[in-house]
This record gives structure tokens, sequence and C-alpha cells, in this order.
């Protein structure tokens, strides 16, 4: 025999003595209650370091595992299992079997030991497939730009209302206003940005001039009636 071949016959040996056979078998539950609910699944060690089928019994058998810390998992199309920890010192001992959380340091001092075999229990079925949802009334009347919508329609047929409560003087105002802004408008969409620029100093001034004008108006009246007021007071003394 040649010793190439002698050194790996012992080592094969040496993998096997120490090598250990980890067993398990999923717990059927109101989630899954059978193997044709679950249908093909494969539990893993590290992702597919080491792997075993499920059997339609629920049994499963992971061979020739070496020593060592793994994460197990359940690969299944439909259905969602919990991640454990096995924990494997030797061949004569039996795997040590943990909680795990995603994430979380793989040797945890909080890890809770559980039974061996491994028994795994379905925890959801996976949805794939989001139902259509149907029409409703309230869900598009909380649509904010529904909303904006019916507040700009509420305007426009409040306005005629607003209109015929104003005074002359308040609805002359408005009417410059609306020209002044359709005025600027016209000059912007046709790119005279400066004439509907000057338009609208324009419009400002003739606002304060007017305002102006009003409030000189009314100062005038107001110190003609105090003239008067004290002319006749000068009569009857």
């Amino acid at each position: 025999m040649r010793p190439s071949s002698l050194f790996t016959l012992l080592l094969g040996l040496t993998h096997t003595s120490f090598a250990v056979d980890l067993l398990g078998f999923v717990q059927w539950n109101d989630v899954c209650p059978s193997y044709e609910e679950l249908g093909a699944a494969t539990v893993l060690l590290d992702s597919g370091r080491y792997s075993g089928r499920v059997t339609r019994s629920g049994n499963f058998s992971i061979p020739d595992i070496s020593p060592g810390v793994y994460v197990l998992s359940v690969l299944s199309h439909d259905y969602t299992f919990d991640q454990l920890r096995v924990d494997i010192s030797d061949a004569s001992s039996i795997p040590e079997i943990k909680t795990y959380v995603f994430g979380t340091p793989l040797l945890s001092s909080s890890a809770v030991s559980l039974s061996y075999p491994v028994v795994l229990n379905p925890r959801s079925k996976n949805s794939y497939f989001k139902p259509h949802e149907s029409f409703s009334l309230l869900g598009m009347f909380q649509n904010p730009m529904m909303m904006l919508m019916l507040l700009t329609a509420g305007m426009m047929l409040a306005t005629p209302y607003i209109m015929k409560n104003l005074d002359p003087q308040s609805l002359e105002e408005f009417k410059n206003q609306q020209a002044k802004v359709a005025s600027v408008q016209s000059s912007m969409q046709d790119g005279d940005f400066k004439s509907g620029l000057s338009t609208l100093l324009t419009a400002d001034e003739k606002t304060r001039a007017s305002t102006s004008g009003a409030k000189s108006q009314s100062n005038n009246s107001g110190s003609t009636i105090q003239q008067r007021k004290g002319g006749k007071g000068g009569k009857r003394r």
C-alpha cells in the first residue's frame, strides 16, 4: 500500500471517529399540520456547510458533522422556522441545542438550552402576494390631493357669495388685485419678466397713493368739521 493512500485512510478514519450525526424532527402544528403543507424543506448548518432533507415523516438527519459551533436554519419556501445554535464537542457527547437570535453574538451566555433530538416548530407561513385593495370612498377623501381639490372647489363656490357682501371700496380693490395678478401672469407667460415686474411695482405705487389720498381726505374732512363746531360755539358766545 502506498504511503499516500495509507495517510488518506488514516485521515478518513480520524474524521469519522470525531464526526457526529445530528438528528431531529419537525413538530407539526396548526401553522403547518403535515408534510404536504410543508413541501420540500432542507435543514442547514452554517448556511449549507452541512445539510439534510426533511422526510415525509418529518424527521431529518445531518451526517458526519465535525466538532464546532453551528447555526441551524431551515430552508423552506412557504414556512418560517426559528434559528438554533448547535454545539458539538466530540463524538462521544450529545450535541447541545440552544436558542439563537439572528444578529446576536453566537456564543451568548443568555442562550436557553433545548432538548435533543432537535425539535423544529413552524412559526409562520410566508405570504408572497398582497391582496388587491378594494375601493374605499373614505380612503379617497383622506388623500391630501383630494382634500386640496375639495378646498379649492369650495373656495370657488363661495367666492360669488363673498363678493356680494363686500362693500364697493373693498370690491374695487379686489378687482384691481385680480387685474394686477392677471397682468403679471400674462407677462410672465410671454417671457417679459421686466414688464411683469414693472406692472407689479406700478400697481403697488398706485395702491399706496390711493391709500394716502384717502387718509388725507379723511383728515381734511375731520378738521373741517372741527372748524364748523368751533364757529358755532363762537357765535353762541
